[in-house]
């Protein structure tokens, strides 16, 4: 199983999109530092997910919220 997960950070409101097979122990790593694109804008909260069962699926639907009509469908379902 994988997942596509939406990260806010509480520090300044930015907006991060990921995916992981495990997206619990993931934002534990942001959270810690690990990762240099998140580091500066710690502390991280899980606001969405969704899951899917190939790598596949989930990497297309990453690539789509990251897209503009992506981060505009995130902005609506998250009222951002």
């Amino acid at each position: 199983m994988y997942f596509v997960y939406v990260l806010l950070s509480e520090k300044n409101g930015h907006r991060y999109v990921g995916m992981s097979n495990d997206p619990e122990k993931r934002v534990l790593q942001h959270n810690a530092g690990y990762t240099k694109s998140t580091k500066a804008y710690r502390p991280w909260v899980m606001v969405y997910s969704e899951s899917f069962e190939t790598l596949l699926e989930a990497v297309n639907r990453e690539k789509y919220l990251k897209s503009g009509i992506g981060r505009e469908y995130l902005d609506r379902i998250l009222h951002l």
